[in-house]
């Protein structure tokens, strides 16, 4: 028997032996790197967590993150004393006694969790450890992963505690850890579940925090509210155990509901078309800058604050006006639609396979009220966007060139592709360029323009005609008529009057791509322009002839310690025309909206302050816009569908009433605050000599009957009519001249 147990006892004394030998060995390795090297003492003190650049508007409000990782870095004074209680009494209630690592844990894992199978009394690792694994990650050493990461994480922690204090390794853990959603770092969290910076958090909201950390999506507070509240009561629990909470604190936390306050930037971000073309600015910027050690910066990693220009109210403002009138107006159209049997039509020209069109599933899809997930085919999901209006709303500010406004579409997430830089059919709202361009080379206000129908036969024999069909072949209609009611058949006389070559010109100067090759109907919009393009060249006439080579997104830049790395300064303007052209073109489209095209404005939104506008309506009613601006502020909105083929069959989808309403519902907004009103309804500065070279008949009757009319009127009125005539058969404008002064001084008006 004595045998049989030494025996024993020597193959266990050997089994012993080489278990310690195998283990003092394995550390060994372990700690030489022969798994993998340790970071240095000095990469440990100088560890940085990668950080989400914010972008803000102009007022400091977050309006989206980039990030490889969604972080963002606080520092100490920012975390309440009750978040850090919250996590160390969940965590690492030994936290401030170990060095990195506690053996009493391992001790009480090994007995409770591995003898004894109690699950419920935790894990080993301490936070220390826990930052190490979320700052290094795991490597894969087949069997052997879970022995040779748990000690080179116990190595590390041990080293990281000598390098840096109990209160960094507490702040980098907060600053690292994930919530899940990919949220990383409490601040990031606080932003998403609550919408409140981490200093400013509760402590039954730090506990719903801390609370995720055991397990991201089955304790999210708002895919699973239940156990979210379920985890919160029992941090709140472990905090009172710890005597952080009295009971009477505990009781009163534990019976409060939890209130999120959800934001998830890149779903429902305020701004996505906008932040989107930041980011490409942003880019380019730091292709040009590297910060204090010669590095360039990466705008996912850095930290980055970027201050936009963007004003928040007048962006909400524009969202609010798109969602109220395409509403309105897709009900409409879906009616046309269907009565046309347009979906048939569209169907059979589709080039996918007929099965795959025919495959149903539940498919999540964009709406005005909600987003929706519907059990549809894949066809009823491409005819979902097909026959969808959709809108883009650019607004800037002329004397500056900085962008207030950016609506690229209807949502970003599902329709990300930015209208503002679509090229469409300008139509009409290209009229006032020409005009510009008539008055540059000679004409006046008063000048009048035939108002007959011509058919060209140099231009495969085009015939224009007016959008409501008249005509007056007895009679001359005066230019700022024209224009104020957008009328097709002057406009074309006074471009063969001005000529291609000077039309062409004017446009190019307004940075709009015009062909080699110029046609007539360019006069009338037969131009593919963007928003974009349109909405600057606007801001022309609002700045007295001057623009910008590039609209102003970006402010500002500063790196994560707070420090100016970009600003954008002033914008030197190209002179485009003289003021006088620019101003008798605004006192022309403040007539139009006065009593013009669109005078919906005043008529049906009330609006009181000083403005211009123009109208657009492409030929088939596949493009809608409306320009419209003060000294201060420009705002451009274009409607139609992705696809020219989708478009009301008449009036519904003309500027006037498809595109007008949604800056009507702007400029009311403006001029309902205050502050909107004072900053951007300002007056026009021109003199009275401008409007007065408004002062003339709509129309000019010509022969024996205008001759008696005019003085008839001339003894009614006075002769205080200043009057001229273009003579739109002859180039010679001086010679002209001299015979119009001449039945001027006689009749009241001049005679072609």
């Amino acid at each position: 028997m004595k045998k049989r147990f030494r025996l024993f006892f020597k193959i266990i004394s050997r089994l012993l032996i080489l278990i310690i030998l195998f283990s003092a060995a394995f550390f060994v390795a372990v700690y030489l790197g022969v798994f993998g090297p340790f970071p240095t003492s000095n990469e440990l003190a100088s560890i940085h967590n990668e950080e989400a650049s914010l972008v803000m508007s102009s007022d400091g409000t977050l309006i989206g993150k980039y990030f490889a990782e969604n972080r963002t870095n606080i520092s100490w004074d920012d975390v309440p004393e009750h978040l850090a209680e919250a996590l160390i009494s969940t965590e690492d209630k030994r936290f401030y006694l170990h060095e990195g690592y506690d053996g009493r844990s391992y001790l009480r894992v090994f007995f409770k969790t591995i003898i004894l199978g109690d699950r419920s009394s935790g894990g080993g690792s301490t936070l220390t450890q826990q930052l190490v694994k979320n700052l290094y990650g795991r490597n894969d050493h087949s069997f052997m992963s879970m022995p040779v990461n748990k000690l080179k994480e116990a190595i590390l922690a041990s080293r990281l505690e000598d390098v840096l204090t109990k209160q960094e390794i507490l702040l980098l853990y907060l600053n690292s850890v994930p919530f899940g959603e990919d949220v990383y770092g409490i601040e990031a969290a606080s932003k998403r579940y609550f919408d409140k910076h981490c200093s400013e958090l509760n402590i039954q909201e730090s506990a719903v925090l801390v609370g995720i950390l055991k397990a991201n999506t089955y304790y999210n507070p708002r895919l699973n509210p239940e156990n979210a509240k379920q985890r919160r009561n029992q941090v709140l629990t472990l905090m009172h155990n710890e005597n952080y909470l009295t009971k009477k604190e505990l009781d009163s936390l534990m019976a409060l509901p939890i209130n999120l306050s959800y934001a998830n930037y890149q779903r429902e971000a305020p701004a996505g078309y906008f932040v989107y073309q930041v980011k490409k600015r942003v880019s380019n910027i730091l292709e040009n800058l590297v910060d204090n050690n010669g590095e360039a910066y990466d705008i996912e990693k850095d930290g980055l604050r970027i201050y936009t220009t963007l004003d928040l109210s007048l962006q909400k403002s524009a969202q609010k006006a798109i969602k109220k009138q395409l509403v309105k107006m897709q009900k409409l159209l879906d009616g046309e639609l269907k009565r046309s049997g347009m979906r048939k039509k569209w169907q059979k020209d589709l080039t996918q396979n007929t099965s795959k069109l025919d495959e149903v599933a539940n498919r999540e899809v964009f709406d005005w009220d909600e987003r929706k997930k519907l059990k549809m085919t894949f066809a009823d999901s491409l005819w979902h966007y097909h026959r969808m209006l959709n809108a883009a709303v650019l607004i800037a500010e002329p004397n500056t060139g900085r962008v207030l406004t950016w609506v690229g579409g209807n949502d970003f997430r599902y329709l990300p592709y930015d209208m503002i830089f679509a090229k469409r059919q300008i139509a009409s709202a290209i009229k006032p360029l020409i005009y510009a361009a008539g008055l540059e080379v000679g004409f006046n206000p008063c000048d009048y323009l035939k108002n007959k129908v011509v058919e060209y036969e140099d231009y495969n024999n085009w015939k224009p005609e007016n959008y409501d069909k008249s005509s007056s072949k007895d009679s001359l209609v005066a230019l700022w008529y024209a224009l104020a009611n957008s009328m097709n058949l002057p406009t074309m006389d006074l471009y063969f009057e001005t000529g291609h070559n000077n039309v062409a010109d004017m446009l190019r100067r307004f940075d709009l791509d015009v062909p080699k090759s110029v046609t007539p109907a360019i006069a009338l919009g037969a131009l593919d322009v963007s928003l974009y393009e349109i909405v600057k060249a606007y801001s022309a006439f609002a700045n007295l002839g001057s623009t910008f080579d590039d609209l102003v997104m970006i402010d500002k830049i500063k790196d994560a310690s707070g420090n100016t790395i970009y600003e954008s300064g002033l914008q030197l303007s190209n002179t485009i025309m003289e003021p006088e052209i620019a101003d008798q073109i605004t006192t022309i489209l403040e007539t139009a909206v006065n009593e013009g095209t669109g005078k919906q404005l005043r008529n049906r939104y009330g609006l009181r302050a000083e403005l211009a506008g123009k109208t657009g309506t492409a030929q088939n009613y596949s493009d809608a816009w409306f320009l419209s601006y003060t000294p201060n502020i420009v705002i451009g909105t274009w409607v139609g569908a992705r696809s020219p083929d989708i478009h009301f069959q008449g009036g519904l989808g003309s500027g006037s009433a498809l595109a007008l309403p949604i800056v009507g519902e702007i400029f009311s907004d403006i001029e309902s605050s205050n502050t909107l009103k004072t900053k951007y309804l300002t007056n026009f500065q021109y003199d009275y000599q401008t409007k007065l070279l408004l002062d003339c008949e709509p129309y000019y009757e010509k022969g024996l009957s205008g001759i008696i009319n005019r003085a008839i009127e001339k003894v009614e009125k006075g002769n205080n009519r200043n009057i001229t005539i273009v003579d739109s058969t002859k180039n010679d404008k001086k010679k002209k001249g001299k015979v119009r002064k001449f039945f001027d001084r006689i009749f009241g008006g001049k005679k072609k």
